[in-house]
């Protein structure tokens, strides 16, 4: 019994840290474009798609070990081995959609934080019946000390960037438009629940300038946009189409000024499709 403390003592070292109260935990969103193992010319991808090779995808490990997130949503994963390349098991937990797509959405969450699998928000594959699938949405709640925070990853149709929302006659726009709905399903609930959430990821969409998809979004439920304002530097630069949202008691969480942007280091042509037409997003929640 005598060497129970010092026992205790090294595995406790060897436990990464839980965020403790007042802490900050680093929320990241990331599409990682067509993570995949399949070859190129499978049925299921499009014929220009050429998938990573092992040093694309050491290469995108390396940066997710600097980004070093406690929480990333993930787009375009070909499922939880491929999201391992680059969120090892050693360090992440990873949660994918039980979709049958290839670019399905997905969270990697820090070992070390506890969550719980809520199901998939399916509502948002609008096309589904017709032949082909959207992404459903991905649904967690973490365990924090003395908190609980609802997160959900999404990944929206793309081809409805900027149009007028309501009167774009774009077929993207109107599976944008339904898509709206399901996310204001979502949030009603969350709001009549009274709980801390974020929502997170690839919206596909510009929400600056008194944007239609933006305000249908507050309509249903207040909230907060660690985006708002901002111009992205990935790839040139441009608006943001990944967002990081707060919502309910959250709102207060989302610590002012926290945005971040990871900017690639290649910036020699083609290297963008050995990477990612994406950059990872992020924000800090100070935990209360």
């Amino acid at each position: 019994m005598r060497w129970f403390p010092v026992l205790w003592l090294l595995l406790s070292a060897l436990l990464p840290p839980l965020p403790a109260l007042g802490a900050e935990l680093k929320v990241a969103t990331w599409n990682v474009e067509w993570l995949t193992a399949r070859p190129q010319g499978d049925p299921a991808l499009p014929k220009d798609v050429v998938p990573k090779g092992p040093a694309d995808l050491a290469r995108m490990a390396r940066y997710a070990e600097m980004l070093a997130a406690d929480v990333v949503a993930l787009q375009e994963v070909d499922g939880p081995e491929m999201a391992a390349r680059l969120f090892p098991a050693g360090r992440y937990h990873i949660h994918i959609t039980k979709d049958h797509v290839v670019q399905r959405v997905g969270f990697a969450v820090r070992q070390g934080l506890a969550f719980t699998a809520n199901p998939d928000l399916v509502s948002l594959d609008t096309a589904h019946g017709a032949g082909r699938h959207l992404r459903s949405g991905a649904d967690i709640t973490l365990d924090l000390p003395g908190a609980k925070l609802r997160l959900l990853a999404v990944h929206l149709k793309s081809g409805c960037r900027q149009d007028p929302l309501a009167h774009s006659a774009r077929p993207e726009c109107a599976t944008l438009r339904l898509q709206l709905v399901a996310m204001q399903g979502w949030l009603a609930q969350r709001r009549g629940e009274g709980v801390p959430f974020a929502i997170v990821g690839d919206f596909n969409r510009w929400m600056d300038n008194g944007d239609a998809f933006w305000a249908g979004l507050r309509q249903a439920a207040p909230l907060v946009r660690a985006t708002e304002g901002a111009s992205s530097p990935c790839w040139g630069g441009g608006g943001f189409i990944d967002h990081v949202i707060a919502g309910g008691p959250a709102q207060g969480w989302l610590v002012p000024g926290s945005l971040k942007v990871m900017v690639y280091r290649e910036t020699a042509a083609g290297m963008k499709a050995h990477l990612s037409d994406h950059c990872p997003v992020s924000a800090l929640f100070r935990i209360p």
